[in-house]
Order: structure tokens, then sequence, then C-alpha cells
């Protein structure tokens, strides 16, 4: 399948961008697991609430979750979700949610397969509200700096995700490995984030998970 340019990681120019920490440590995230053998989705109270949800107003489904996002992201959202669950990832996008009070949430999808064995099982995804770090405004970004710096954040929080995931991290412990890896290695967190993204692709293709976490993880251990 050919993907849209909003499935692959962007190359990202962080000259001059500056990244605050505490903007990925308050950055309200949710996730979600879906089972092949089931039609049940299964979310985070964070993720709720991110949607305008309580736990409990609402049955999790895809056609409820596609009826959150913007008609002109739609598109991308379903090539996503067809990518993710027939070639897992890590696969991430950007989209514009519309949540239950109306407003605008500006979010980052970062996914890949449930695979406890040799074979997949199903997705999980962590979603990222990035709205309230990034200023985002109803309209388009005309901001080269402040794009830039969007572009960044999808990095680190693709990073994240892949840590989240596969090595079993919160969001604020897999931040801190990122962040105390730049220090110690003297590169930014966004290069630090794309490196991580590299080698998780590269292990991609390895059938035995904890051989890809501790391939994964050695990254930290060698700074």
């Amino acid at each position: 399948m050919s993907l849209p340019s909003a499935l692959s990681t962007p190359s990202v120019d962080t000259t001059g961008v500056h990244t605050s920490i505490e903007s990925f440590i308050d950055c309200p995230t949710g996730t979600v697991e879906h089972y092949f053998d089931s039609p049940v989705f299964h979310w985070s109270d964070e993720l709720y609430r991110i949607h305008g949800y309580a736990r409990g107003d609402v049955v999790p489904t895809l056609d409820l979750g596609f009826s959150h996002i913007y008609p002109e992201d739609r598109d991308a959202a379903k090539a996503f979700w067809e990518a993710l669950t027939s070639t897992g990832g890590p696969l991430s996008i950007y989209l514009s949610l519309r949540d239950a009070d109306g407003g605008t949430r500006k979010v980052l999808i970062s996914g890949d397969f449930i695979r406890p064995n040799e074979d997949p099982v199903g997705v999980w995804a962590l979603v990222a509200d990035l709205t309230r770090s990034i200023h985002v405004e109803t309209r388009a970004i005309a901001n080269q700096a402040v794009a830039a710096s969007a572009l960044s954040r999808a990095v680190i929080e693709q990073a994240k995700g892949i840590l989240m995931g596969r090595a079993g991290l919160d969001a604020t412990e897999a931040f801190e490995r990122i962040s105390q890896r730049s220090q110690t290695t003297n590169r930014k967190v966004v290069v630090v984030s794309q490196e991580i993204i590299d080698r998780a692709r590269q292990l991609s293709e390895d059938s035995d998970r904890p051989h890809r976490t501790r391939a994964l993880l050695e990254l930290f251990d060698n700074s």
C-alpha cells in the first residue's frame, strides 16, 4: 500500500527550534487497544477525556472514532488504520478531532501491533493531545518555526509511544529515558527520538519480541 505523507515520520530541521521538556510531560495522552477477534475497542480514561467524554458515556467503536475526525482528515485516517492493522508499525499520523463539546483537538496517534508471541493479535495506539502545547488554532499553522516545533513534537511523541508499547514504560518514564540519553550524549531530544524510531523500524521484522525489546533498550545501555 502506498501511504500518504501524513503516515511517514517527517524529516525535521531542528535548527533554532527549542523543545520544552515540560510541554511533553504535561501533554494529555490516552491509549487504545483493539483485538482482531473482537469488535470492542478499549479506551483509557484520558482518551475518553480527549474526545470530550467520561467512561460510560459512550461505547468506543471504530465508527465513533472516525466520526470525531475532521472530514478532510478521514481519508488519511482510514489509510493509517488499514496500514496499521495489516502491516503493523511503528506508524504515526497527525489528525484534527472535534470533541463532544465542539472543540478542536490536534492529536498525534502512534501505533503498532499487539504481539505477545510471534503472530499479531491486535493493535494498540498512543493518542497525544498536542493542542495546548503547540497553541494550535482551528486554522492551518502559518508560522514556519511553530510548524517545525510541531514536527519535532511528532517525532518525540512517536518515540515515547514506541518505548511505552515495547518496554512497558509509562509516558513520563519514556520521556525521562529519552531526555537522559539526550543529556548523556549531548544531542537534542528530537535527534535521540529519531534514533529510537529508526532502531524500532530496523527491528520490526524480528518476530522475537523479547529480542526486539532488548535491542531497543541497548540504545540506553550504550549511552
